[in-house]
């Protein structure tokens, strides 16, 4: 499986890049805001982008709307400290698949990756 992990911060792509190495997912690609998320979305075929939502330039949720826009389906995880049901509604609404709230655990990135997956795949 191919993950591109978007978030402005190092430390958080880090984090998600360990999360994801204790579930033996190792190819990864990674992005610093929204638009570098659309450009990599736009020039690679990842199976799974873990988008945060607050970022610099471009938003997770307007990357979101952009790589949906371009009638990509590549399934998308919006991860955001905004744990409000009207948050994560609207990450939905503009196209993620499933929403992770911070803090989270590498048993809570796994769980919501297989979750993700398996409801794609009966799509």
């Amino acid at each position: 499986m191919k993950v591109l992990i978007v978030d402005d911060s190092a430390v958080m792509r880090k984090v998600l890049r360990d999360a994801l190495m204790k579930s033996d997912i190792t190819d990864v690609g990674e992005a610093s805001d929204g638009e570098e998320a659309v450009r990599a979305v736009m020039e690679n075929a990842y199976d799974l982008v873990l988008m945060d939502w607050n970022m610099p330039k471009l938003s997770g949720i307007e990357a979101v709307l952009k790589i949906r826009r371009r009638g990509i389906s590549v399934p998308i995880i919006m991860i955001s400290t905004e744990s409000e049901k009207s948050r994560v509604l609207e990450a939905l609404k503009a196209g993620a698949n499933n929403y992770i709230v911070k803090p989270f655990t590498p048993e809570i990135i796994a769980a919501k990756i297989k979750e993700t997956m398996k409801s794609i795949a009966k799509k």
